[in-house]
């Protein structure tokens, strides 16, 4: 069990620079986990496995507007700090950095980072400028935080491809050495994928939206049992969510885990990335598995 700390609340680049640098000239390593806030359990563990590896853990507290398509949910994405900085104060962190929209873009959104190849396909298809919103405001809260690793879930599986792309191409010396951790999603009991957006789901929309977790599981059982037609785990995870009706579907894949991009040439050692997204009501929903193939 983590021990809580003592937090910082820091709301400025130039102080959040300070204390990182400071830190890290005694020696000490930073973690970091980026969020827009309204933390869960998911976060929490996050927070709780860079505490036991860093003396230093940052979380970011900043809705991002950049990430937000122009008919999405910025203003009504869920915001409250003091039970952010509760989460945060229990699973370990030492410090928050909740800067506001001025503050990051004091010039407003005028430039971006674009990342190709892993940007053009599922979420970005459907939501076209997300992901340069993402690659820009991780990119500058890294160069505020200047964190040694900063740690991701695997629910937001093609973010964190995209981030990792970001880093690795970055000419921003602060940038480019950020390790990314990614870890396994944290899920319900009934298998739904934790998230900030849960609290949009209705009773209705609650009690059917495990059925997106049961079509990765079909899925994956299928590529576990040695099946490599991945036509037929596709068709298999749609029959599976075509059990609710009512629930709106965007996308259900097999593809590289790498590219994102359907591989007819899988071989033991090869990864499928199994993706789903969906709108149960008014809310959408992600999720994914990862199936490394084996001989069966």
């Amino acid at each position: 069990m983590t021990a809580k700390r003592d937090i910082n609340i820091i709301e400025t680049i130039d102080a959040m620079q300070k204390v990182s640098r400071g830190a890290s000239a005694q020696g000490l390593t930073i973690g970091c986990v980026p969020t827009m806030g309204y933390l869960h359990e998911g976060h929490a563990s996050l927070i709780r496995h860079a505490a036991r590896n860093h003396p230093m853990v940052v979380v970011s507290i900043f809705v991002n507007p950049t990430q937000f398509g122009p008919k999405e949910d910025f203003a009504r994405y869920p915001r409250d700090l003091e039970r952010d900085l509760e989460i945060v104060r229990s699973a370990g962190g030492t410090h928050v950095f909740a800067p506001s929209v001025e503050e990051m873009y004091p010039e407003g959104p005028r430039s971006s980072i674009h990342v190709s190849g892993v940007t053009d396909v599922l979420e970005g298809a459907s939501r076209p400028t997300h992901f340069d919103g993402v690659a820009t405001v991780v990119s500058r809260l890294f160069e505020a935080m200047l964190p040694d690793v900063a740690y991701f879930g695997q629910k937001d599986y093609q973010q964190t491809l995209v981030i990792r792309q970001m880093v690795g191409a970055s000419p921003l010396a602060d940038v480019a050495r950020v390790r990314i951790e990614t870890l396994p999603t944290m899920r319900e009991e009934d298998g739904l994928a934790r998230s900030s957006r849960n609290i949009y789901l209705s009773a209705d929309d609650r009690r059917d939206a495990p059925i997106i977790y049961a079509a990765l599981k079909a899925g994956s059982d299928l590529l576990e049992g040695g099946c490599r037609d991945l036509d037929r785990v596709e068709q298999t995870m749609h029959e599976v969510l075509g059990q609710v009706p009512r629930l709106s579907l965007d996308y259900a894949v097999a593809v590289d885990a790498v590219t994102l991009r359907r591989s007819e040439a899988l071989s033991d050692g090869s990864t499928v990335a199994l993706l789903i997204a969906a709108r149960l009501g008014t809310t959408r929903l992600i999720d994914n598995l990862l199936v490394t193939l084996t001989r069966p």
